[in-house]
């Protein structure tokens, strides 16, 4: 009866929170609109982002790269079908694997930080003290995070493709002396508008779930300095979810339209 009971609770605290960020995200749609437009700020937070993100997604894009093509290369080898490996890669890394693990890493520290500082500015009344003063700080501190991750995540995952597959280039000119130059005429007649169009797309649709739920985290955080440890390891965890689900959709919908 009391476990019961508790799985009832957590349903409805759930269920409410996803409520919660459906009329968060309805106010930012509401603010993006409305005058007075934040532009500096947009771009200092989109500089931001992207600077602090770019040796990390550098770093993760080539281990991506050489990880994936060290494991793939022995299988191909076995079926004789070594010279299939630059389309193999460059079509996964492009569809699929780039977007998925760049955004993950980005949901990890963007979605946490974003969390962490305007939890911080919570709890210190930072916010509050906004409010009083005539500012609106949701257009201020929530509207421009959002935009920023929406924008920069694109160009991250872009970045990070790029230096997966020089990392893949790297491993076949060691392995199997193919040259840079072959390697990646093989890559360009491999892929094709249908690959890179979706992919593309999908991955404003990630920056948004990075920036709306490490927004709305950290926008309500309460419980002082405790509740922005809480938002941020909780924004996360949210954004990770919600990266899978968007994904799954995504894909869907891109196999019914462009018949991946």
């Amino acid at each position: 009866m009391v476990i019961s009971l508790q799985i009832v609770q957590k349903t409805k605290k759930f269920l409410l929170e996803i409520g919660e960020l459906a009329y968060f995200a309805k106010r930012f749609f509401k603010e993006v609109f409305t005058k007075p437009f934040e532009f500096k700020e947009l771009l200092l937070q989109s500089y931001k982002m992207g600077n602090q993100s770019l040796l990390l997604v550098g770093i993760t894009g080539f281990i991506l790269g050489l990880v994936f093509t060290l494991q793939s290369r022995p299988t191909l080898m076995e079926f004789g079908a070594a010279s299939w490996m630059p389309s193999m890669v460059s079509i996964s890394i492009v569809r699929e694997l780039g977007p998925v693990i760049i955004a993950l890493i980005c949901a990890g520290k963007l979605s946490s930080g974003i969390g962490a500082e305007l939890g911080s500015m919570r709890v210190t009344e930072q916010i509050d003290a906004m409010e009083v003063s005539g500012t609106n700080p949701f257009k201020y501190l929530v509207v421009t995070r959002i935009l920023a991750v929406t924008l920069t995540l694109p160009l991250l995952v872009i970045f990070g493709d790029t230096i997966a597959l020089f990392g893949s280039a790297l491993i076949e000119n060691l392995k199997g002396d193919v040259s840079f130059q072959l390697y990646f005429n093989k890559v360009f007649n491999a892929l094709k508008f249908s690959d890179m169009i979706p992919a593309t797309i999908k991955t404003f649709f990630f920056g948004f779930a990075i920036g709306l739920v490490g927004c709305f985290k950290g926008y309500y955080c309460k419980k002082g300095t405790v509740g922005v440890g809480e938002a941020s390891n909780t924004a996360v965890v949210y954004a990770s979810m919600l990266l899978f689900i968007l994904d799954f959709i995504a894909v869907f919908i891109s196999d019914i339209f462009f018949e991946i």
